[in-house]
Parts: C-alpha cells; sequence; structure tokens
C-alpha cells in the first residue's frame, strides 16, 4: 500500500502509564478522527457502539484493557488484588459483543498471562502491568504479521480483469494490519494485478460504503459501491469473478459468521458459479463449536434499521429484527485463507490439519 496506508487502526502509546488510540471509525468518512481510551469503561463502549470494529481489532483492542484498569487501581494493598483486579476487566471486556471469536482469544491470553506472573514468587503489581502490556503488544504485531500473510496466501485468486464483491469491511480498520480480506486485494495491487472490486454498502451501519470504499480508495484500487441487493444482478452480468470477505467466528465444520448479508452473497455466488472465499486468522477459529448452528448472534438496536443519521426512515413502534451476523455454510466456500495456508473445500478434518 506504501504511501496510501491509512495509520494504525489501534496503537498503544507510551509505557504502563501510556494510553490506547484509535480510528473512531463512527465518524468515517467524514472526519478522520483519533480516539484516545484512557478507562476500560470508554473501552467498553467503544467496542459496544463499534467506533473500533472488525473480529482482529477488537480483540487487540481488548487485550490492553487490563493494562488500562490497573493504572486505575491506587495502590494495591497485595498482588492478588491487583490479579483480581486484571481478570474482572477481562471478564468486564468479554460482555462488550458476544459473536467474535477473537475478543475471547485475546482475553484468555491476557488471563493466561495473569496467572502465569501470579504464579512468580517476587511478583509486584508493576511487573504485572509491564507483562501485560508485553502480551498486548505481541497480540498486536502478531495480528500484523498475520494480515500480511493471508494477503500473499491469498493473492492468487485474484487475476487480472477480475471483478471482486466484498462484503462489509475487512481491511485495515477491522485488524491492527493491512486487514484479512483486503489484505488477499492490497498483495494483488502489489503484483501489478488491475481489478475492480465492488464493495456491498453493508446495511444497516454502511460499513461497505463508509470504511471499505474508503480504503481501497486510498490505496488506489478501483472501488465502485453497490446496494447491497444489487450483487446477484452483477454477477448474471458477468462483472464478478470472486467474492472475498472476513469472518467473525469459524465453527470446526467450517460454517462461517461473519456481516449479516454474507450468507445471501454465498448463495448468489453458488447459484451463479462463482467462488466465495473467506479470508481470516487461525484466531477466528472456534473448534468448540461443531457447526456454524451454535455460534452466538448479537442482536443489536432497532434504531440502526429504523435510522440512517439523522433521518427517521420507518414508522414509529414498527416492530425490527437486526441480527448483526449470519452464517454461511461451509459448502458455499471455496475455500478459506489464513495466515498459515489456504483450507479448500473447508471440512473439519482439512480445518483441524491446518490449523494443528
Amino acid at each position: 500500500m506504501g504511501q496510501n496506508m491509512i495509520a494504525e487502526t489501534v496503537k498503544w502509546v507510551g509505557g504502563i502509564d501510556g494510553v490506547l488510540e484509535m480510528i473512531d471509525q463512527r465518524r468515517l468518512p467524514t472526519e478522520y478522527v483519533m480516539l484516545k481510551v484512557r478507562s476500560v469503561e470508554q473501552l467498553h463502549e467503544a467496542i459496544r457502539t463499534l467506533a473500533v470494529r472488525g473480529a482482529p481489532a477488537i480483540g487487540v483492542s481488548a487485550a490492553y484493557g487490563p493494562v488500562l484498569a490497573l493504572q486505575w487501581l491506587e495502590k494495591p494493598r497485595n498482588m492478588q488484588e491487583a490479579v483480581d483486579h486484571a481478570v474482572k476487566t477481562c471478564d468486564y471486556l468479554a460482555t462488550s459483543r458476544p459473536t467474535a471469536v477473537n475478543l475471547f482469544w485475546a482475553l484468555d491470553r491476557v488471563r493466561a498471562k495473569t496467572k502465569g506472573v501470579a504464579a512468580e514468587p517476587e511478583a509486584t503489581s508493576r511487573r504485572l502491568a509491564e507483562a501485560l502490556l508485553a502480551e498486548a503488544n505481541a497480540i498486536h504485531a502478531e495480528d500484523v504479521e498475520m494480515c500480511k500473510r493471508i494477503g500473499e496466501n491469498g493473492e492468487k485468486f485474484i487475476r487480472d480483469g477480475f471483478g471482486v464483491l466484498t462484503h462489509c469491511n475487512a481491511g485495515a480498520l477491522a485488524t491492527a494490519g493491512q486487514g484479512t480480506a483486503l489484505s488477499v486485494m492490497f498483495e494483488a495491487q502489489k503484483k501489478d494485478r488491475r481489478f475492480e472490486v465492488y464493495a456491498d454498502e453493508t446495511r444497516p451501519l454502511l460499513q461497505g460504503s463508509r470504511l471499505t470504499a474508503w480504503e481501497l480508495q486510498r490505496a488506489g484500487i478501483k472501488v465502485t459501491v453497490i446496494c447491497d441487493n444489487m450483487a446477484g444482478f452483477l454477477m448474471k452480468q458477468g462483472k464478478i469473478q470472486a467474492v472475498i470477505t472476513g469472518a467473525d467466528r469459524i465453527a470446526a465444520n467450517g460454517d462461517t459468521a461473519n456481516k449479516i448479508g454474507t450468507y445471501s452473497v454465498s448463495v448468489l455466488a453458488r447459484h451463479h458459479g462463482i467462488p466465495f472465499y473467506i479470508a481470516a486468522p487461525s484466531s477466528t477459529f472456534d473448534l468448540s463449536l461443531s457447526t456454524g448452528a451454535q455460534i452466538p448472534i448479537e442482536q443489536r438496536d432497532t434504531s440502526e434499521v429504523t435510522w440512517i443519521g439523522s433521518t427517521h426512515v420507518a414508522p414509529d413502534n414498527v416492530g425490527v429484527y437486526n441480527p448483526a451476523f449470519d452464517v454461511t455454510p461451509a459448502q458455499n466456500i471455496a475455500a478459506i485463507i489464513t495466515e498459515k495456508g489456504v483450507i479448500e473445500s473447508p471440512n473439519p478434518d482439512r480445518i483441524r490439519a491446518l490449523l494443528g
């Protein structure tokens, strides 16, 4: 992406007394604002209200939460108080959003690190804070590297002249690095391939038109925004040769939860004989769930559907159903692109073979 690379979506500034900075994605694309997060409560709200969003970015952000929490713990009476405070912070942040498994994966790592430090004979609250900051920084760095590897493993699926459809936003704004689905496009761009991306607007919060189009335009990749209900017609016209999306949780059989509307796109792609790809890090897999039917689906506020910005677009008191995600069955997925490699025609055996 070179000079077009956007600023880091999430970054920690300073030492154990530092601050978590993130792009406030609620205000894009009209305003570019860096949000300074100084408390766990502010972080929880940022995740819940989608100031930070995208499964990897949520996980990275949450990992810094216990470091912020320890800043507000005035002179702990003993080491156990600091440990309890860090663990409770993890439990609290886990309530912010239910579907993206990277959140729970990152918090589990932080809990494990907390328990490891607690077992050290000479451990102090300062030592705990330093260890947790190092762990969060490691999660951040790993995500940056994972994003690049996903792109390198998937760029072969985009050829010259392709039209590529994507749904929601799985770019740098959704991660600590250059994204998952969009990373594939950025790496194909580095190979000098010429292609066009069609970005579904992604109702109700328009992450495609607001965020994906903004990222791709800044990166110099040709992008066209379409309404969600236009995808099938473009496929029929022969304008789409591949579909690539991200994921928020992948079950052991390859069933994949992603932004609402992804399932519909996968059905259309299958009908038209177009390969449908998922790009996601290994941390997005939840092998404790045998199928996608077990993935918890977040239900969001009705106002997201009945209002667009400051405009009311539905009758007062009308019934609203607003699931944030749906589940695409594995049989609709041509391949899952991960940092460890590509799982073609995903099934439980192939997934376990790659993830080890």
